[in-house]
């Protein structure tokens, strides 16, 4: 079984679709804007949850790398983002 290397970027600043189609969550990067709450990860729009994290209310960005291959979203990635947070993905 080979490794899936090819790594891409997507970018939004409100809820929404990030990527289509079957892809990899590999890692994230979020800043609030000042508004606290959960970032949310779904496969597609209303699927099942990939992943779900709490950001304060600071201006610092916040990431973390995904381990492994990432997390298998097969209907592509939609995230639901507190009032003025920013989120960028890495997939593949």
């Amino acid at each position: 079984m080979s490794t899936q290397t090819d790594v891409k970027s997507a970018h939004v600043a409100a809820t929404g679709s990030m990527v289509s189609g079957r892809c990899r969550l590999k890692g994230y990067q979020a800043i609030s804007g000042g508004t606290a709450g959960d970032i949310i990860f779904t496969d597609g729009s209303g699927g099942a949850t990939l992943l779900r994290f709490r950001i304060g209310t600071g201006t610092q960005p916040i990431g973390l790398p995904i381990p492994g291959e990432g997390i298998l979203a097969q209907s592509g990635i939609y995230v639901t983002l507190p009032t003025s947070a920013e989120v960028t993905v890495f997939y593949g």
